[in-house]
């Protein structure tokens, strides 16, 4: 599975420069309880569409949110992804 990724700062990369961090979701709270937590790590949505998705980028060592459709790669935007501190 061969397709483009436009990083934000190198240009359009092949997808297998990225490592791919799954989907995008909110963070469970610092006090999340073992049901919360356990529905972060393991349980998704696995849209067949589009969706948001997190790559991780080694060459510029930069997190993206890549909106991408699953059923045929399609990538309509990406953008780094700022952390919150």
């Amino acid at each position: 599975m061969g397709f483009l990724i436009p990083c934000p700062n190198c240009g359009p990369r092949d997808a297998y420069e990225f490592k791919f961090g799954g989907e995008s979701k909110n963070s469970p709270a610092a006090n999340a309880n073992l049901k919360d937590l356990r529905h972060y790590f393991y349980f998704n949505k696995n849209v067949a569409g589009v969706h948001e998705e997190s790559w991780y980028h080694g060459a510029c060592e930069s997190w993206l949110v890549v909106k991408r459709d699953t059923v045929s790669n399609t990538i309509t935007e990406t953008k780094r992804l700022k952390e919150e501190l």
